[in-house]
């Protein structure tokens, strides 16, 4: 008898013993191709022995001190290495253990920010509906998932959420992409007016909508018009990239290909690629020295801030991902995955969109195609879709809810950054065999 909490007391789950390159395998030899890195975590794959000696070399020689007493050769390395590879005016680096822990710490920065500033008024989030944040309550109260947030809504702070930048199911038929993105990025400006500016902290999103919509990318000129909204109201901008950054869509910073500047953004997942448990939060010069010419220091913490085994994978995992030319590949494997896609699955019934960018791409199931009428809930197709995978040998990334957090089915896919043609050929023949057991009646 098992004596570990699971997330799902009612599941039988096979028990990972090792991994080899795109593969995780089990107690009973079976091989599964990790199409999703997890969540989006493994994008090195497993196994690596670099990354797996960087981790053995800072264990040897120092395994843990508190940041209250002592920075760490690791810390420092990890934080050079991301602000000199970071766009625009990042310059400074909180680490934490994970993407809830560093979204806490960007409301908690933001906050402070406006308190050493002069601005004590400023504390509303507005976020978008459909958005995932992560776990913690104040991480949860930003997210605008509705099924996520039900259950804890008594504990939650009081947040809005305007409509997410979802062009399958948000644009007019007579409304062109660009004009879709102005029309949705000014419902910010009409949230701030209403709330009252003087009120208003911090905008979240995430460039790519990782696990509550399924890879979908904001419409050229989106974040541009936020980006202008949130100059114009004194608002920071917080990206959170937990899912979709270090390399998942082909640039090491998501928020590159929007060509804007950012307040705060938030990583995690792809960071130390798996090797270990590690955030991070970036932020301005200016919001920095904000806080640190202020009359506090931060008043935040976490006892494995800036672990030094931690920092070392994360290291190592950065640069790995830089010198071994992985961008440009996810670039051209996202390009024949989303082919491989579309080729092999477009023109079935039940696929209403095919969408994402580099190596994060997302599948979207629909009744109907041409009305994009989405499968009614009680019918679980997500969730048969993730045992009948699980059972082929394959990881995928099946969610429901994904319209209003009940309502609509996807797949998310994010394999690891060193996906080859043949592993995309034996995704595709595995989900197919997966799709064509699914009961949709």
């Amino acid at each position: 008898m098992s004596h570990v909490f699971p997330r799902q007391p009612k599941a039988r789950l096979p028990v990972a013993v090792a991994g080899e390159g795109v593969y995780l395998i089990d107690s009973s030899g079976k091989r599964y191709l990790d199409a999703s890195g997890g969540a989006a975590v493994s994008c090195l794959g497993h196994g690596d022995a670099e990354i797996i000696a960087a981790i053995k070399q800072q264990a040897d020689r120092l395994e843990f001190a508190h940041t209250s007493f002592f920075t760490s050769e690791p810390a420092e390395a990890l934080a050079d290495t991301l602000i000199a590879n970071a766009p625009g005016q990042l310059d400074r680096v909180y680490f934490v253990s994970g993407g809830s822990e560093a979204i806490e710490a960007a409301l908690k920065l933001a906050r402070q920010y406006f308190l050493e500033i002069g601005q004590p008024s400023r504390h509303r989030i507005i976020a978008r509906r459909q958005s995932y944040h992560g776990n913690t309550l104040g991480a949860l109260a930003t997210g605008g998932n509705a099924w996520r947030r039900q259950p804890f809504a008594p504990l939650l702070i009081d947040t809005t959420h305007i409509a997410p930048c979802y062009e399958y199911r948000g644009r007019a038929d007579d409304e062109s992409a660009f004009d879709y993105g102005q029309r949705v990025a000014n419902e910010l400006k009409t949230e701030i007016e209403r709330l009252g500016p003087e009120t208003v902290m911090a905008f979240v999103a995430e460039p790519v909508v990782g696990a509550t919509l399924g890879a979908v990318p904001a419409v050229e000129g989106y974040f541009k018009r936020i980006r202008e909204i949130c100059d114009e109201y004194g608002v920071l901008l917080i990206l959170d990239e937990v899912m979709c950054g270090m390399g998942r869509t082909g640039s090491l910073f998501a928020y590159e290909q929007e060509g804007i500047e950012v307040d705060i953004v938030t990583i995690a997942k792809g960071l130390a690629a798996g090797y270990q448990p590690i955030g991070a939060m970036l932020c301005t010069a200016t919001i920095y020295d904000a806080v640190a010419n202020g009359t506090s220091f931060f008043q935040h913490g976490h006892t494995y801030l800036g672990h030094p085994v931690a920092c070392a994978a994360g290291n190592a995992v950065v640069k790995a991902i830089l010198s071994r030319g992985l961008l440009p590949r996810v670039q051209s494997q996202g390009e024949k995955l989303h082919a491989a896609m579309s080729d092999a699955f477009g023109a079935r019934d039940y696929i209403g969109d095919i969408r994402g960018r580099g190596l994060f791409v997302g599948i979207e199931l629909v009744r109907e195609k041409g009305t994009k009428q989405p499968f009614p809930a009680a019918l679980g197709i997500n969730k048969q879709l993730k045992q009948l995978t699980l059972d082929n040998g394959l990881i995928c990334y099946p969610m429901g809810g994904t319209i209003d957090g009940q309502l609509g089915d996807h797949i998310l896919l994010a394999p690891p950054f060193i996906f080859e043609d043949r592993h995309i050929d034996e995704l595709i023949e595995k989900l197919s065999v997966s799709f064509d057991a699914v009961k949709f009646a």
